[in-house]
């Protein structure tokens, strides 16, 4: 594919605005497309519409590249291909909701019906298996009057990323997934994505089912690594002497597990693992097949909040307030979607415990949901003087600049307590002032 080529993308939120500016990055000229206009408007300024590291000067580098619009027949008619990258929230059942899909799909099919050239639409939002080949397609063939793999190409290829790294992951992917309804559609979009990608990374070419099984097998598995060392984490600490760490170091370096996700410390969360190992479960309900192994993970991860404040129950007496340092489901995101440290706020918040809380992107996101139940506070630092017990439940690079002194007790009989869910602080240097415990530790 040439410089010359115009690429399309429906949807500018947390994943749809990064893919805007790493294709414009790599030459492409592209359109994006979106129903808010505040996120049209700043796309068109060079602004990002989201948080994420890099995006606002990646976009803004880019402007003569990019231009985005609402206006579907536009996108379009000027591009060659189109990426869709909207929501598919979880209905009743557990399975991704199809609507917002369809919904852009209609409007795709209408422009295709009077294109003459070959245009691929390639869906990167995660759907359940089966739907691209049949619901989607079928969508497309009747808005555009024209036949999948001839009129028209189809390919599934989700992206495999993390808030608040998705530039990076954008650029240098493990692996590219391309499931497609036909050899030439599948040869354009691994065209564009050997582009895009920094790193040479392989290409899996296989049909729509298996790209769509892959992608929340992927997702899955990992949500089991996790659950997988919480559990391991558990043990430790009941156990005199034994150490997550050290033990997960240990077994990480056998190549059939490898040390990625293999870390004691707090739950899954975000707006993919929880809801993905969910639907892998109703998924193989559906079918008639066991998910034991699933259901198992979600459970494990539920309780982990439960697991925390177990932890601090005998030391929390009446008048103790506990400060919680990571509110975000990760670090170097605002996203709080199934986030433990809410989980944890919520927990404590229901036994009558006062909190105060602090998070270095999420604290407006924050409060849209914990309300004014608890305190805020300005800093990591101020968090942390005003709190009695303090839990760190990300491993922000902002806690690691904690210093012993800020934990240091007004009260000396009483030194504050430190519950480090990710072992984030150097044990020693802050045992030394206040009652230091690191989760997986016996």
């Amino acid at each position: 594919m040439t410089e010359r080529q115009t690429v399309s993308v429906v949807g500018l939120g947390k994943l749809g605005a990064p893919m805007v500016a790493c294709l414009a990055e790599k030459g492409y000229s592209v359109i994006g497309v979106d129903v808010n206009p505040e996120a049209i408007r700043k796309v068109n300024e060079g602004l990002a519409p989201v948080q994420e590291p890099g995006l606002d000067e990646m976009l803004h580098r880019n402007r003569d590249r990019i231009r985005a619009t609402a206006d579907y027949n536009d996108a379009i008619a000027h591009s060659d291909v189109t990426f869709i990258i909207v929501p598919t929230p979880s209905d009743p059942n557990g399975h991704f909701s199809l609507k917002y899909i369809l919904a852009a799909v209609a409007q795709i099919g209408a422009v295709l019906r009077h294109k003459e050239r070959f245009h691929l639409v390639v869906i990167t939002s995660t759907v359940m298996p089966g739907s691209t080949g049949n619901e989607i397609c079928a969508a497309l063939e009747a808005e555009s009057g024209k036949r999948c793999g001839e009129g028209f190409g189809l390919c599934y290829s989700p992206e495999f990323i993390a808030l608040g790294s998705v530039i990076h992951d954008m650029l240098y992917p493990d692996f590219i997934l391309v499931g497609e309804s036909d050899p030439k559609s599948g040869a354009i979009l691994a065209d564009i994505y050997r582009n895009l990608a920094s790193n040479n990374p392989p290409v899996s070419h296989m049909n729509l089912v298996n790209a769509e099984l892959a992608k929340i097998s992927v997702n899955t598995f990992v949500t089991t690594k996790i659950s997988y060392a919480n559990m391991l984490g558990e043990i430790c600490e009941r156990i005199p002497g034994a150490d997550i760490d050290v033990v997960t170091s240990a077994i990480g370096q056998d190549t059939r597990i490898g040390k990625k996700y293999l870390k004691g410390a707090t739950g899954y969360g975000g707006p993919c693992f929880p809801r993905d190992n969910v639907a892998f479960g109703s998924l193989a309900s559906s079918v008639g097949a066991n998910a034991a192994i699933a259901e198992a993970t979600d459970v494990i991860n539920r309780r982990q909040a439960a697991r925390i404040v177990s932890h601090l129950l005998p030391s929390l007496t009446p008048g103790v307030k506990v400060g919680i340092l990571g509110l975000a489901y990760k670090p170097d995101t605002n996203v709080i979607e199934e986030s433990q440290g809410i989980a944890l706020a919520q927990e404590l918040l229901s036994k009558g415990i006062s909190i105060v809380v602090y998070d270095p992107l999420a604290l407006e996101n924050v409060r849209q949901v914990l309300g004014a139940q608890p305190e805020y506070a300005a800093t990591a630092q101020d968090c942390v003087q005003r709190a009695d017990v303090v839990v760190i439940t990300t491993p922000s690079s902002v806690f690691k600049t904690l210093e012993p002194a800020d934990l240091k007790s007004h009260n000396a009989a009483r030194p504050k307590i430190m519950l480090d869910c990710w072992r984030v602080l150097d044990r020693d240097r802050f045992a030394t002032v206040c009652e230091y415990r690191a989760l997986g530790v016996g």
